[in-house]
């Protein structure tokens, strides 16, 4: 079974720093795309920041300057590194990717559960 696995969300003061981590496992032949995705309160997801395989990047104007997304390819995990924190970032963050799952023909998007992140004032 694939799926994505999120961790790192919490609680935090604003300024602070929080580093959410997703690892995809099953049965996966090749992690294309990465995504990080956000949802707050009453407000549409949004994404936040995207990694092709190679490492091509993607932020939203937003968090530009203050969060960082890389991946482990080897690990076939996602990371995002968020730094300057403000009350606003709080939602609840999940994890998307486009894998190609072994034995099929084409990439599809898996999503996380998803993980809280609280920025307080």
């Amino acid at each position: 079974q694939v799926q994505l696995v999120e961790s790192g969300g919490g609680l935090v003061q604003a300024g602070g720093s929080l580093r959410l981590s997703c690892a995809a496992s099953g049965s996966i032949f090749s992690v294309n795309a990465m995504r990080w995705y956000r949802q707050a309160p009453g407000k549409q997801r949004e994404l936040v920041a995207a990694i092709t395989s190679g490492a091509s990047t993607y932020y939203l104007d937003s968090v530009k300057g203050r969060f960082t997304i890389s991946r482990d390819n080897a690990k076939n995990t996602v990371y995002l590194q968020m730094n300057s924190l403000k009350p606003e970032d709080t939602a609840v963050y999940y994890c998307n990717a486009d894998l190609l799952v072994v034995g099929t023909a084409w990439a599809n998007g898996y999503w996380g559960q998803g993980t809280q992140v609280t920025v307080s004032s």
